[in-house]
């Protein structure tokens, strides 16, 4: 995994992420760290940031890159919402994309207490998400 960089107060993303597993517990804390273990497995060289501190989340918002943004990590009281950036563009060809369905970019889905992770389906979606970035990336310095 590629080295991240340090968030707020010194603490590197990945301990701030660790952080936030902690401090959800329960259910969510469980699903943010299956999903997030998914992420890293099926991108190795994935970027793990914290974005979006504000008082109300003083942890932030857990954010997955690699050539740009693949997806979010947002909690809620009753889900746990993994949001691609670029989702509108993938090929869902298991249908895991269940909220944002409306928009012309992103596409999320909402995991709720006792949801199963179809895991296979998942890391094909966040290595598409991938190859999405780094193709745009590529484009871009030509």
């Amino acid at each position: 995994m590629k080295k991240d960089n340090a968030g707020e107060a010194g603490a590197a993303p990945s301990e701030s992420i660790d952080a936030k597993i902690r401090e959800l517990g329960g259910w969510r804390g469980e699903m943010l760290a299956r999903l997030r273990a998914a992420i890293r497995t099926a991108d190795p060289e994935v970027v793990e940031e914290m974005k979006w501190r504000k008082p109300s989340n003083p942890l932030g918002v857990p954010v997955w890159e690699h050539d740009g943004i693949i997806c979010t990590g947002e909690t809620y009281k009753d889900k746990v919402k993994l949001t691609f950036a670029k989702g509108a563009s993938l090929a869902d060809p298991s249908g895991l994309f269940n909220s944002s369905l409306e928009g012309n970019t992103r596409r999320a889905i909402d995991f709720h207490e006792g949801d199963r992770i179809d895991e296979k389906a998942l890391k094909a979606l966040v290595r598409a998400a991938v190859e999405a970035n780094v193709s745009a990336h590529s484009r871009k310095k030509s």
